[in-house]
């Protein structure tokens, strides 16, 4: 029976996508649940995965083809034997008992491995066998496979020909030699054309303007410092950082001021009951917005878990749709990459977003005196059309208040 491969439904927000790179060919054996095809839209990487077991019959769609939600791409034959199959068969007349010893299954074609653990076994070359798995009952994982990627690395001698799964965009080229005035032409991937689309709309559709203010971290830091190994110890191995702080101090403010928390619908005002926090994070495809839901729900132990689980996602390429939809208000921390100051743009349809920088000691006068404290720079940007300057300022000064003492946090006041 000839049965048809579709592309998995798709969200409201996206509305195509891009083939990246067909796994399997026409005539090739095909199990039910292995990956067929990667698809590429503007938030994540899709798996393709296979409906049925069977021979794939025909490709309709080429590596590089936008295809949208429901587009049948491939076409799979349940009946028909592929060149494998043939060579199987052949195998059972020799007459010599070989047909009682059907030929192993590929390494990639065992059941017990996810179409994503799958796709990194095939493209790596890797033997199961030789990787630990971590999950239930010992099952591998694409964490586990991306692990012993990475120890290959570290001792080349052992599989020279090992290396980390490549990002989706195409590798910068080679230093050019003195003198000589080389060019590369790429193209855009389907997600960063889509950051660069929504960052002009944010541009053009917003009244954006940025306030700045400063935090001293000492009390944060201290508090964590005495705190941090017994959390850890207490929590599984989940460590306090510093983003828990500043995502309940952004509940209160948000809590305190609504207009922060709302976004524009045509001519309406949208107030969100609930607060739901994107937090930025840099993946090998480039910058994603995970979303934590109901953050005031939810214990620091609870939001540091979700961080890790987001960070560890987004570099083995694992996060899903459902995880980047949303968002009420958003957290960026450019001070991982050392910046020192900077002005986020929005992202829409929110009408606000906060920037964490670097901490850096500097000279503060305190009680008429100069002293030296580990400071950030805060910056708040923010939707003017919602959002009047008297809020955006006094929202900035609640996260401020709340981090240089966190007992507010606690007390909630």
């Amino acid at each position: 029976m000839r049965i048809e491969v579709r592309v998995p439904v798709l969200p409201e927000s996206v509305a195509e996508g891009t083939l990246l790179n067909w796994h399997k060919q026409p005539g090739d054996r095909v199990s039910r649940d292995e990956n067929l095809v990667d698809i590429e839209t503007d938030k994540v990487v899709l798996d393709v995965p296979a409906p049925k077991d069977g021979v794939l019959v025909e490709v309709l769609k080429n590596e590089g083809d936008s295809v949208a939600g429901q587009d049948v791409i491939a076409v799979i034959d349940t009946a028909a034997k592929g060149a494998a199959a043939e060579d199987d068969a052949g195998k059972g007349d020799t007459g010599k008992g070989e047909a009682a010893k059907p030929a192993a299954a590929p390494a990639v074609n065992r059941t017990d491995l996810s179409p994503a653990v799958r796709k990194l076994v095939a493209e790596h070359g890797l033997d199961p066998a030789r990787i630990s798995g971590s999950g239930k009952g010992g099952r591998i994982l694409k964490e586990d496979v991306l692990d012993f990627l990475e120890k290959q690395q570290e001792t080349p001698a052992e599989a020279p020909a090992a290396s980390a799964p490549a990002p989706a965009a195409p590798a910068a080229p080679a230093a050019p030699a003195p003198g000589e005035r080389a060019e590369q032409r790429v193209p855009m991937t389907r997600l960063r054309a889509r950051i660069a689309e929504r960052l002009v709309e944010a541009q053009h559709s917003a009244a954006m303007l940025t306030t700045f203010n400063e935090v001293n971290m000492q009390p944060v830091m201290e508090l964590r410092n005495r705190y941090k190994e017994k959390f850890e110890k207490e929590n599984d191995g989940t460590r306090l950082g510093f983003m828990s702080f500043f995502i309940k101090a952004a509940i209160a403010g948000l809590q305190r001021f609504p207009e922060v928390n709302a976004s524009i619908d045509g001519s309406d005002i949208v107030y969100h009951g609930y607060y739901d926090i994107g937090v930025a994070v840099s993946g090998p495809r480039g910058l994603v917005v995970p979303i934590l839901r109901d953050v005031d729900q939810m214990s620091f132990a609870g939001i540091e878990q979700g961080i890790a689980d987001f960070g560890k996602k987004a570099q083995s390429g694992q996060l899903t749709m459902d995880d980047l939809t949303g968002g009420t208000f958003t957290i960026s921390n450019g001070g991982v990459f050392g910046s020192l100051v900077s002005t986020p743009i929005l992202n829409p349809p929110q009408s606000a977003i906060l920037g964490m920088h670097k901490i850096q000691e500097r000279p503060v006068a305190e009680d008429g005196q100069v002293v030296i404290r580990p400071m950030m720079y805060l910056a708040l940007t923010y939707d003017h059309r919602i959002i009047d300057g008297r809020e955006a300022v006094r929202f900035l000064v609640t996260i401020k208040d709340a981090l240089e003492d966190p007992a507010r946090l606690l007390l909630q006041v």
